[in-house]
C-alpha cells in the first residue's frame, strides 16, 4: 500500500533552465511525507515541535528520469518501511500527471528517531508506528 500526493510545479521550484531544481524534488517529497502524516491523524505542529524526540533524515537520494517544468502536475507516491525499532525509510515515485504517467524521478529518505536533548537513538513513537502500520 502507498500514499498518493498531487502537486503542481511552481515557477519558484525551477532553476534558470526552467526545470525543477534538484533539491526541490526532495522538498516536494517531504511535502508528501507531511501530507501522509496529517492524513493518518498526526497533528503536524505537535509532531514537528516535539521537545522530547526528533526524526532527522540521515540519508537521501534522488534519481531523475525526465525534466519537470512549471505548470506540470505531479503525482508523488510514497511507501514507508520500518527498518529497525528506531529507523524507517520512505521510497518515493514522482510521476508526470497520474500514476499511470511517465516516471519523472524516484527518491529515498532514511529517518532515525532520536532523543532531542541528548541526541541518542530511541524507539519510534507510537504515533509513527501507527502511521507505518498500514504500509
Amino acid at each position: 500500500m502507498s500514499f498518493t500526493y498531487t502537486r503542481t510545479v511552481r515557477f519558484q521550484d525551477t532553476d534558470a533552465a526552467g526545470v525543477v531544481y534538484f533539491t526541490n524534488v526532495l522538498a516536494m517529497c517531504h511535502e508528501a511525507y507531511e501530507a501522509s502524516l496529517a492524513a493518518s491523524g498526526i497533528n503536524l505542529k505537535a509532531f514537528f515541535s516535539n521537545a522530547q524526540l526528533a526524526i532527522p533524515i540521515i540519508h537521501a537520494n534522488v534519481d531523475f528520469y525526465r525534466p519537470m517544468f512549471a505548470g506540470d502536475r505531479l503525482t508523488i507516491q510514497l511507501t514507508p518501511k520500518q527498518l529497525a525499532g528506531d529507523e524507517f525509510e520512505i521510497a518515493y515515485q514522482v510521476f508526470l500527471g497520474e500514476i499511470t504517467g511517465k516516471s519523472a524521478a524516484k527518491a529515498v529518505t532514511k529517518h532515525v528517531c532520536i532523543d532531542s536533548v541528548n541526541r541518542t537513538r530511541r524507539q519510534l513513537s507510537e504515533q509513527l508506528m501507527q502511521w507505518l502500520s498500514p504500509f
